[in-house]
């Protein structure tokens, strides 16, 4: 059997903010019904269920993927978990692209949550276990620092400034204001970004996504089925994977190359060529301001070192050349890590059915890509959407 078309036919995003009340099951639910209703299809429609979530220890539970089932729609149906950290949220529709592509299922719910605010005191004492027992944890590393390592050795190499980083920041809390589901829309200014409070050298607090709760649901299917559900169907015309080395003393940090490995892959299936020429919309994974310019680069949107004169050139605005992030990205719109990269692929699809209302950008855009990277900085995760 040839592999199918795939597309996505509806979407659906809780707000992304800190939640006391809500459980995970009813945030996953609140997307999933919201996603639903936008293409007027149940449960009773739907083949299969494939869940997005990062670590068990955000929501406070074990086995989190069976945890969920009942809240994702996956009860008493096909049901998958996905995770590889940072990326699993571009991951996710991933495993569902495949089974409807394989022919296993006609019909998929891609579900996402996350709820990191359950963590005490902070999200980060999740990571402390994750880093190799003999070379790397009797260190106390953390994300931060980690990120400010490679944050210190991206600027170097390219002779990157903080107030070329800043503007990214600037950027996308800018674009949230138009985002209804969004946390941390705002007007702010180099100044602002500057003087917020050093972290870990050279990352500020305003740099850096903030923790968040929150769902994203995408229906996914064939495109026998999704030609009767909808008029605007969104191919998924790309998908691309790459695993680096966990060992991330051991990689050279200015370039992400397992970002480059996956875009390859998704453009190759796409059929793109140029990237820089044929992608219309770009939703890089910007968890710190500085990786939206990181990603760029390993999406091979600019060559290295370029981004930073990429953006501060205007081109990445919502009415420039090649917009970026038009959604607000995490830094504005807000990052539970599995869910934030799925609002990417979610934006895309608003974005290119004209539907992402204050935030649309100009024009007729024709092909976006979503991208998320995660675990220790070796996971990318591709997809290339097109109408």
């Amino acid at each position: 059997m040839s592999m199918r078309k795939v597309a996505v036919v509806g979407a659906g995003m809780t707000k992304f903010v800190r939640r006391a009340l809500e459980t995970p099951k009813e945030l996953a639910a609140e997307a999933t019904r919201m996603a639903l209703d936008s293409c007027e299809l149940t449960l009773d429609d739907i083949d299969c269920v494939v869940h997005g979530t990062a670590p068990d220890a955000f929501d406070g539970v074990h086995m989190k993927g069976e945890y969920l089932i009942d809240g994702s729609g996956g009860y008493q149906k096909p049901y998958m978990r996905s995770y590889v950290g940072g990326g699993t949220g571009v991951f996710t529709p991933i495993q569902g692209w495949y089974h409807i592509a394989s022919g296993l299922a006609d019909t998929c719910l891609v579900v996402c949550e996350e709820k990191m605010s359950s963590v005490q005191p902070h999200p980060q004492a999740a990571f402390l276990t994750i880093f190799d027992h003999t070379t790397e944890r009797p260190l106390g590393p953390n994300l931060l620092w980690i990120f400010a390592l490679e944050m210190n050795r991206y600027m170097s190499i390219h002779g990157i400034t903080l107030e070329e980083i800043a503007a990214v920041a600037i950027k996308n809390k800018k674009n949230a204001l138009d985002h209804p589901a969004s946390q941390l829309g705002s007007n702010l200014t180099v100044k602002d970004i500057l003087n917020s409070e050093v972290l870990a050298w050279p990352v500020h607090r305003l740099m850096v996504s903030p923790v968040s709760d929150g769902a994203v649901t995408l229906v996914l299917a064939s495109e026998e089925k999704a030609k009767k559900i909808t008029k605007k169907p969104v191919w998924i015309e790309g998908v691309g994977w790459s695993l680096d080395s966990a060992y991330w003393t051991n990689r050279d940090l200015y370039f992400p190359r397992y970002v480059e490995q996956a875009a390859r892959m998704a453009y190759n299936m796409a059929g793109i060529k140029e990237p820089r020429q044929e992608i219309n919309i770009a939703e890089p994974y910007d968890p710190f301001a500085y990786k939206e310019l990181h990603h760029l680069e390993g999406l091979l949107l600019c060559k290295k070192g370029e981004a930073a004169k990429f953006t501060a050139s205007g081109a990445t605005q919502r009415d420039g050349d090649l917009p970026v992030c038009p959604s607000g990205g995490l830094l504005g719109v807000g990052n539970p890590i599995a869910a934030a990269g799925l609002m990417k692929v979610a934006e895309l699809f608003w974005q290119l059915r004209q539907e992402a209302g204050g935030r649309q950008v100009p024009g007729n855009p024709k092909k976006g890509v979503a991208q998320a990277w995660g675990d220790l900085m070796q996971v990318g995760t591709v997809v290339v959407l097109g109408v």
